[in-house]
């Protein structure tokens, strides 16, 4: 049975039904860059129906950052009831050294970009290493340049699944952000080193387990009254039904470039590119407005 996709123009005219909003940030709140129009007026109206707001991102950064972010563009921070990223809970991870992280060791050599060391910071018991011949792990939160390909990865990676290193990857995210552009995400680096017979340790959406986390402690929560609204189909809308609940796609996010750039989205080819991720939104809006 195919599922109905319903599209949306204004959020307003579905939310009735909810009383619990997680949201992801990069697509949804920002462009990847700066803060989308209309956003500020739709979480204070939220926060004025009693709705939990839930920030739930695949970011490298740590939830300060965030915050920080969200106070310098003058976005209220009394509408969020927690501000949960992929990037604070690694850090927790690297610190308590549980479960998957108990034996990656302390020397790792990072892919991509190296212009954020939030993860690391006050962990003075990592160190990064210049060399993969060093390394106990490989670290990957984004790629270095805009036009990266996996290609351009994929000797590194063969050296690494070689050595049979871990690969620890920060987001699950195939597509990101970079500067406002739309580039290569750290998932698809994670995604081919599977694929080459490489160890890997990710940390971020669709993985249930985050969404459950950030809502926990949240009065009167329930699955039914739940809506999970994000950009990215194989991460936020796959995580809503892996968690159960409902989800709205943004169209105006990394998806633009398949789904358009109308104000009023294109179910038919929302239908058609989820079909790809054997995952389906219940709403699809262009972006997020009251």
């Amino acid at each position: 049975m195919i599922k109905m996709i319903k599209p949306v123009v204004n959020v307003s005219k579905v939310i009735d039904k909810y009383n619990t909003i997680i949201l992801g940030f990069r697509g949804v709140i920002t462009d990847g860059q700066i803060i989308k129009p209309d956003i500020v007026d739709t979480l204070i109206h939220f926060k004025q129906q009693d709705i939990h707001t839930v920030i739930l991102s695949n970011t490298m950064q740590r939830t300060e950052t965030l915050v920080r972010f969200l106070h310098e563009n003058k976005v209220p921070l009394a509408v969020f009831d927690a501000i949960v990223t992929a990037g604070e809970i690694t850090h927790y991870c690297l610190s308590s050294r549980k479960d998957a992280f108990s034996q990656i060791g302390n020397k790792y050599f990072r892919l991509g970009n190296n212009s954020y060391q939030g993860i690391f910071h006050g962990l003075d018991n990592y160190t990064e290493v210049d060399t993969l011949a060093k390394a106990d792990f490989v670290y990957i939160e984004n790629v270095a340049q805009p036009d990266d390909t996996v290609e351009k990865y994929v000797p590194l990676l063969e050296h690494a699944a070689s050595l049979n290193i871990p690969m620890l990857c920060v987001g699950n995210d195939v597509s990101t952000y970079m500067n406002g552009d739309i580039v290569l995400g750290a998932g698809a680096l994670a995604e081919q080193y599977a694929v080459l017979g490489g160890k890997i340790i990710t940390i971020g959406k669709p993985d249930a387990k985050l969404f459950a986390y950030a809502i926990d402690g949240l009065p009167n929560v329930k699955k039914e009254k739940t809506l999970v609204i994000g950009d990215s189909l194989p991460t936020d809308i796959k995580g809503a039904q892996l968690l159960g609940v409902d989800s709205m796609l943004i169209s105006k996010g990394i998806h633009v470039n398949f789904l358009g750039e109308g104000y009023i989205p294109d179910v038919a080819k929302t239908r058609d590119l989820a079909a790809n991720f054997d995952t389906s939104p219940d709403y699809v809006i262009s972006n997020l407005r009251w």
